[in-house]
């Protein structure tokens, strides 16, 4: 009888004590607050060409991801939190044009706590092949179906982390990218999506020239950058994002490194610039001064 308690005594300790060590762990408060747009991601035609024309635009490619000696994934940096990621067109993935966007948090389990109470399906979070935490939901849709959502935390040993200070191109257009343009087939659905599910914060509704009816939100937590949803029939495949600049400086780095810019006019104020890299993907340098 004896050893039959000592088991069972043993045996609860199992489950008991380990359990009451998790109670006295601070629970995670769920909180749909970001701190940034982390990158966008694009697949182009021509990896090589398109880092050169992202290279006449001031910016640098500061590391890569290889398989087989090769390169499926370039980073080319706008500042120490921010980057495009570039990817080669595959076989199995023809399509060239935007594919994500990704924020990026302080306390990512908390943002995905908060998706999951809000009947969000974010899958777990992990640790992604540069080193940074990361996890993904699927979101409105989108051409390509559900909007691929991605969002990350920066770690100590992650390769952005050792990247800071450096690949910081002297006269790189822009140091912030401040925000992304996004396609949906229903974009009246994808506003709803993001103010009642993401936590994302409304902005008054512009209309502008030649171009149909568009929401912008800005992100939780950091109110000065932003997303726009527009149609699908609009923006197509494309990526459009963003860039605060002094459009004076960069049109005159644009004219010496041959590039070609349009300077307002229909969109646009009349001190912004658009820009198309190789694969028509649009960039607006959006005037500070």
């Amino acid at each position: 009888m004896l050893n039959r308690r000592r088991l069972t005594a043993s045996l609860l300790s199992l489950f008991v004590l380990p359990l009451a060590a998790r109670a006295q762990q601070p629970a995670v408060t769920p909180s749909a607050d970001l701190a940034g747009i982390a990158h966008v991601a694009i697949r182009v035609h021509d990896l090589d060409a398109s880092v050169a024309y992202y290279e006449k635009l001031g910016f640098i490619r500061a590391f890569a991801l290889s398989r087989e000696g090769k390169v499926y994934e370039a980073f080319i940096k706008i500042d120490d939190q921010q980057y495009l990621e570039l990817y080669p067109v595959e076989d199995k993935n023809t399509q060239i044009g935007f594919l994500h966007v990704c924020f990026y948090g302080r306390d990512l389990p908390a943002v995905h706590d908060y998706y999951v109470a809000h009947g969000l399906t974010p899958n777990n979070v992990r640790t992604a092949g540069a080193g940074n935490l990361l996890f993904t939901m699927p979101g409105p849709a989108t051409l390509t179906g559900p909007q691929n959502m991605e969002y990350t935390q920066y770690m100590p040993a992650s390769m952005h982390s050792k990247a800071i200070g450096q690949f910081l191109g002297p006269d790189r257009i822009s140091t912030h990218l401040i925000g992304v343009e996004i396609g949906f087939t229903n974009p009246a659905e994808a506003a709803a999506f993001y103010k009642d599910k993401a936590g994302f914060i409304p902005q008054a509704p512009t209309r502008m020239p030649s171009r149909g009816p568009q929401t912008t939100f800005a992100l939780p937590g950091n109110p000065s950058e932003f997303i726009k949803l527009v149609s699908s029939a609009e923006l197509g495949f494309r990526s459009r994002i963003v860039l605060a600049a002094d459009t004076s400086t960069a049109a005159a780095k644009l004219k010496q490194q041959g590039v070609e810019f349009k300077q307002g006019g229909g969109e646009l104020d009349s001190h912004d610039l658009l820009l198309t890299d190789p694969d028509g993907n649009q960039i607006i340098l959006k005037a500070t001064k």
